[in-house]
């Protein structure tokens, strides 16, 4: 098993709600114990009861010796985020794997747009803070409905000072994602974090401009009819036998059906924990995820919910 894939406990040592109903929670590592190193962007998946596992952004210093994450408390959610935010408080012990980053800043010098809308903040505050240590071009543009309920924003004002930009509805200020686009230096990178709405405006801006976009999904995507609805087969090389994968069941149950151990989370696309590298053969991405290029590489798929494009895949399972 991956040091990643060993839970490891932390204790809450701080914790900040809000009126807009996020909780900031600081971590420290057990007595005696260091936490694990980190790059911005990174999550963290925290195990909760009735085996309910949920992934949240790293947001603070990865120099530091603490860990900070948000929580916002989402009264339609599927019960996680409220059972974190009502029972992590100080002193409390939570149980954590990772971390994991499938979302990191390349490392460059090319100018990088940040934009945020709501919880998406997160993973983009650690962003932010590196592009700003190391001396490279950058602009940082937070929406929200309102003050209350954007998380970190004064800090961030306070760190970024103009190259931060608060977009809240209610005061009638909103980014234009059009002429934010079109008026980018050559070369510049964009790092996109929100709710589906919000990232599917970025991407329809985005698209007009051809620009270098990375996005960072905390739902998953709303998933259109496969390539080719009908069954397939999966060679899994390092087990050494093949499975048939019938329409409407995922590469991962039919391959723990067949008693091979596949680590896997969230079970939506999102969490990158099921990635499985790709031998042979063409793959129906169905993640939120892979950037455009990596999916044409085609040499990694997440297999709880991405499928085949062909009548046969080889995977390194």
């Amino acid at each position: 098993m991956s040091p990643l894939d060993t839970p490891f406990e932390v204790t809450v040592v701080g914790r900040t709600p809000t009126q807009g109903g996020i909780v900031v929670l600081e971590l420290a590592a057990a007595e005696g114990a260091s936490l694990p190193v980190w790059t911005p962007g990174a999550h963290v998946d925290v195990l909760m009861p009735d085996n309910m596992v949920r992934q949240y952004s790293l947001c603070g210093d990865p120099e530091s010796d603490r860990w900070r994450i948000a929580v916002l408390r989402e009264e339609a959610g599927r019960g996680g985020s409220r059972w974190l935010a009502d029972h992590a408080q100080v002193g409390t012990t939570l149980s954590l794997e990772g971390p994991r980053n499938h979302f990191e800043l390349e490392a460059s010098m090319a100018p990088v747009l940040f934009l945020a809308a709501g919880i998406g903040v997160t993973p983009l505050a650690a962003m932010a803070q590196a592009a700003q240590i190391k001396g490279r071009e950058y602009r940082f543009a937070y929406s929200g409905t309102t003050r209350e309920a954007m998380a970190l924003l004064d800090e961030l004002a306070q760190t970024h000072g103009e190259r931060f930009q608060a977009c809240v509805s209610e005061e009638g200020t909103r980014v234009n994602l059009v002429s934010e686009f079109a008026e980018l230096a050559p070369g510049t990178v964009i790092y996109a974090c929100g709710p589906a709405r919000y990232l599917d405006a970025v991407t329809s801006a985005a698209a007009m401009h051809q620009v270098d976009l990375h996005l960072e999904h905390f739902t998953p995507v709303e998933l259109t009819a496969p390539l080719r609805d009908e069954a397939f087969e999966v060679e899994l090389a390092m087990s050494g036998f093949t499975v048939q994968v019938p329409p409407g069941t995922s590469i991962l149950q039919a391959v723990e059906e067949e008693g091979v151990l596949v680590l896997s989370s969230c079970t939506e696309g999102t969490c990158g924990t099921c990635e499985t590298p790709v031998l042979e053969g063409e793959v129906d991405h169905r993640d939120s995820i892979l950037t455009p290029a990596e999916r044409e590489r085609g040499d990694v798929m997440y297999v709880c919910v991405s499928r085949a494009a062909c009548p046969r895949l080889v995977l390194d399972l």
